[in-house]
This record gives structure tokens, sequence and C-alpha cells, in this order.
């Protein structure tokens, strides 16, 4: 039997574009969708945020989790918060099945360190991408999983700017 989506919230998280010092963001594939008929999608990296913990700290500390970055500070911040919704056939099969989709606060964060610093397999958590590289921001886009796609055109034209060197 289908999951009502309306009768769900959404799961309040936060998304984070990391800039390098040539102006690239840094995108990873995803392991969960890399299935022919899914696709070979790529993410900024996003997660959610703990009960009682600020945006801001949320995006610092997923950033460290999901791809093992430390050198890094907040540039730039969303000022909305961008909610999407999942495709019928993932509602009640992912996010543990209680969300309708998510309601993100997006951040950019300057990367001030080396690449060898980057770790996509952390000890704490499984792993979320398989892959990971730095692409300009007019790339971006076209690699986004389409369920996601406006959030991401709302978000590079908020926070594009900080896609600069520097």
């Amino acid at each position: 039997m289908p999951v009502d989506a309306s009768s769900l919230p959404y799961r309040p998280c936060v998304g984070i574009m990391i800039v390098n010092r040539a102006g690239l963001v840094w995108i990873g594939r995803r392991i969960a969708n890399r299935t022919a008929d899914i696709g070979n999608w790529w993410q900024m990296p996003q997660g959610g945020i703990d009960d009682g913990e600020v945006p801001a700290t949320a995006a610092l500390r997923e950033m460290r989790e999901e791809t093992g970055i430390r050198s890094g500070h907040i540039i730039g911040e969303c000022a909305t918060w961008h909610p999407y919704d999942l495709p019928p056939e993932l509602v009640g099969k992912v996010l543990g099945g209680r969300y309708r989709g998510q309601t993100q606060k997006w951040f950019a964060i300057r990367f001030t360190g080396e690449d060898g610093e980057i770790d996509i397999t952390p000890d704490a958590h499984d792993p979320e991408f398989d892959a990971w590289r730095w692409a300009p921001i007019d790339e971006v886009l076209g690699l986004i999983v389409p369920f996601k796609r406006t959030v991401y055109e709302a978000v590079l034209a908020e926070l594009g700017a900080y896609a600069r060197p520097g």
C-alpha cells in the first residue's frame, strides 16, 4: 500500500556547497543511486540536523562526517529553507520511511586545506559516496538527481557567487 506523502513531515537538514581555492565545487557520487535504472548522480554533501543543533554547526559536522574535511569555514548561507519532495516510489522507503522529503538550510564553505584531507570512507558511519571530484559550478546542476534540481537551481542562484577563486 502506498504511503500518503501529504501526511508526512519534511526532515530538517543542511546542505553544503564546499568551494576550493580555485572556485570549484565539491561533489560526491551517491553510493545508493548507482544502479542502471536510477542513474549515476552526484550531489553536494547534506545531512540531518540533530535535536537542538544549530544549522551552521550541523553543516560543519556533516561536512566532516561525509567528506573528512576539517579545514573550512562558512562564507555564506541561504536566506531561506529549501524543501523538496521525494518521488512517490521513494516515499516510505528512504529517510527512515518517516518523511515526505527534506527542507534544507544551505551553506557555502570555503575549503582551505589540501585534497589529501578528503576522506569519503568515514569510520563512524556508512559512507555516502563512492567517488568525489571538484567541478565548475556550471556543471553541477546537470549531474544532480532530478528530484533535487529545483532546490539546486535556487541554491546555486543564491550561493553561486561564492564559487570563485579565493
